[in-house]
């Protein structure tokens, strides 16, 4: 396993560093990851989407603002992040029309999307062409203390502070403190898989 000591020349580095690497700086050792950027052979973002067809995500509602300037989108990548305290985590594109206002107004709210959804979350996608405040129509919402919209009918709605948003590559990885719970059972979820939707029905 190569280490790489604390005061070593970067120059002196490799190009292809192990993705078992450890940098070891004093007493702590630091796991860094490496990739040889110069090849020929790295996946190309086309080539990555494709791939990620492959991934069963589970369809949430990012819905952020107030009045007019609402908006949301559909998000397939949120995760817990920890438990104590509660905290999630989602990546939002920064050429959405939603990015700018998570930080504007620093709270948000995040509905997980039920079997019959479908609908909605075409429309928070942007397929019937609707924008902002438009993409509200059709659903049943109720206001959250920090005055975001869940989804009153979602399987599960938790109200968000914006903890930290962190930049990488187009997306910004949002991580949100949950202040607030709103759960529905029975309602089932929306799963994206291979380019479609598909539900997936409560068998309780």
């Amino acid at each position: 396993m190569a280490r790489i000591r604390a005061g070593s020349r970067l120059g002196a580095v490799p190009a292809k560093v192990n993705l078992c690497s450890r940098l070891e700086t004093g007493t702590d050792l630091i796991y860094v990851s490496g990739m040889d950027r110069a090849s020929t052979n790295a996946p190309t973002p086309d080539a990555f989407k494709a791939a990620m067809r492959g991934f069963v995500g589970a369809c949430s509602l990012i819905t952020v603002g107030r009045g007019d300037e609402a908006g949301g989108l559909v998000v397939t990548t949120g995760i817990s992040l920890t438990a104590d305290p509660p905290m999630v985590l989602a990546c939002i594109n920064r050429a959405s029309s939603a990015w700018p206002l998570l930080g504007r107004y620093r709270a948000f709210g995040w509905s997980a999307l039920g079997a019959g959804h479908q609908a909605l979350a075409e429309r928070f996608s942007g397929k019937d062409g609707a924008k902002g405040a438009a993409r509200y129509e059709g659903g049943n919402w109720v206001e959250a203390e920090t005055g975001t919209r869940l989804l009153a009918d979602a399987p599960l709605a938790f109200d968000c502070r914006v903890d930290e948003m962190i930049d990488r590559g187009t997306h910004s990885i949002l991580i949100g403190r949950v202040l607030h719970i709103r759960t529905l059972p029975g309602a089932g979820a929306l799963l994206y898989w291979n380019g479609q939707y598909r539900a997936l029905a409560d068998q309780a």
